[in-house]
């Protein structure tokens, strides 16, 4: 049987096996008998889109048959589920939501009772619960909680930011979870807000704006003369910025100046950067021209995460858009991001174009290539020629370069990254793998 749960809880299409009703009471009823057992409590929050009530609905029967309390937050960004889960006193924090997906997808996202994502050895374990019969008890039957209080507190945390009077910022909230907040936050700072895609209906949630569709907010920046333009997604966990001309930042970018920022304000924790190995070698030399140690983990915001904690460092993030500073969020947290990068730009008393790039971006190739189906995709990497192929490339882009080759976890797609100091060699290097991957969809 094909494995339910990816690197970020279960997903799929809505009322298509696993994401149907069915399935969601089941998962309640095994996670609530298998890991609510210290306080007998869930917490529940969820993102716009129209199938969110029906799941949240399954869910909560589900818990509730085994005798677990659930705590609804109602719509609420991701990293508020997260942050707030302690404090809430519950065993689990479980998120409603496909991130950027579109309506038509949704997911469920379990983290323990202290926000963080649950292990593999975890999952593994409901997975082999889920085809089990579960024995009801007629004498335990857990309660349901409304919580509209969380929603006020998340709102009021964001007055510990400095002032943002004087700047004129573009949010796109993506028809999503931070479709309220984020607009009120941002105005409370004393910014100067232009709003868009902040009215969810339940289907147009990342539907031609948000963090997968940014022409909305380049343009919008442009056209309102603002000086910085913010998109997040869904859930709010992931951000994309446009400078004042309309043009998309590179994310390692952002990743760059927020340290620089912190390291200037003496608010980093530690001398040192975290991101993941798909990110641009430029960072690691700037880094080290700042005096830092660069730490580079594996794929997945929890991999950045867990160095992040391992060291003691407050930020880090993925080139796709998940950034985090772990002072004010353990995860990915668009708004917080963006209202740091804000405050950033104020002190620096410069226009983001003239700020931005922080670094020299190393020359870099990313290639999708798509095959017919999985096992075929894994194939063409997998065979004694490949390795030897990836062998002599590696060598020949050097110890200051890097040659990644993926197998996609939900697409029969091998992704190519190919980055070095010297261009030629990139571009060589890259029509080799191309050349060799694309010819193996034939064989």
């Amino acid at each position: 049987m094909a494995k339910l749960f990816g690197t970020d809880g279960v997903r799929g299409k809505a009322n298509v096996y696993p994401m149907t009703a069915e399935f969601a009471m089941k998962l309640g009823q095994v996670a609530g008998l298998g890991l609510a057992k210290k306080h007998k409590k869930v917490v529940i929050g969820k993102d716009t889109r129209i199938s969110g009530d029906m799941i949240e609905s399954a869910l909560v029967s589900g818990f509730t048959s085994v005798g677990v309390d659930v705590v609804l937050l109602g719509v609420l960004p991701t990293p508020a589920v997260s942050y707030y889960a302690k404090s809430l006193e519950v065993d689990l924090a479980i998120i409603i939501s496909a991130s950027h997906n579109p309506y038509f997808d949704n997911g469920i996202k379990m983290k323990d009772g202290n926000g963080d994502k649950l292990s593999k050895e975890v999952t593994n374990l409901l997975e082999e619960k889920i085809s089990e019969v579960v024995e009801l008890n007629p004498e335990k039957i857990g309660l349901v909680i409304k919580n509209d209080e969380i929603y006020a507190e998340y709102v009021k945390s964001f007055e510990k930011f400095e002032s943002l009077k004087g700047l004129k910022v573009v949010i796109d909230c993506a028809n999503g979870a931070f479709s309220k907040i984020a607009p009120h936050v941002l105005k409370n700072l004393g910014a100067e807000v232009v709003v868009i895609g902040n009215e969810p209906n339940g289907v147009n949630i990342n539907m031609g704006c948000g963090s997968t569709k940014t022409d909305l907010m380049c343009q919008t920046v442009v056209q309102s003369k603002a000086d910085i333009g913010i998109a997040l997604d869904g859930d709010g966990d992931r951000i994309v910025v446009a400078d004042e001309k309309g043009n998309r930042v590179n994310c390692d970018q952002l990743i760059a100046f927020l340290a620089t920022y912190f390291k200037a304000e003496n608010k980093l924790s530690t001398p040192s950067i975290v991101t993941t190995e798909l990110s641009n070698l430029g960072i690691a030399k700037y880094a080290k021209s700042l005096g830092l140690t660069y730490y580079a983990t594996g794929v997945g915001e929890h991999c950045v995460v867990e160095k992040m904690v391992e060291i003691g460092a407050n930020v880090g993030g993925e080139e796709s858009g998940h950034i985090v500073l772990t002072d004010y969020s353990k995860s990915g947290d668009g708004l917080v991001v963006g209202i740091s990068l804000c405050e950033a730009l104020l002190k620096a008393k410069k226009k983001m174009s003239d700020v931005f790039p922080v670094f020299e971006m190393f020359p870099m190739t990313i290639n999708n290539i798509r095959f017919s189906d999985k096992e075929k995709a894994a194939a063409a990497v997998e065979s004694a020629e490949a390795k030897k192929l990836i062998a002599e490339c590696q060598q020949k882009i050097g110890e200051n370069g890097s040659l990644i080759v993926r197998k996609s976890g939900t697409e029969p797609l091998i992704r190519l990254y190919i980055q070095g100091e010297d261009k030629a060699t990139v571009e060589e290097v890259t029509t080799k793998m191309v050349n060799f991957v694309e010819g193996q969809k034939n064989d």
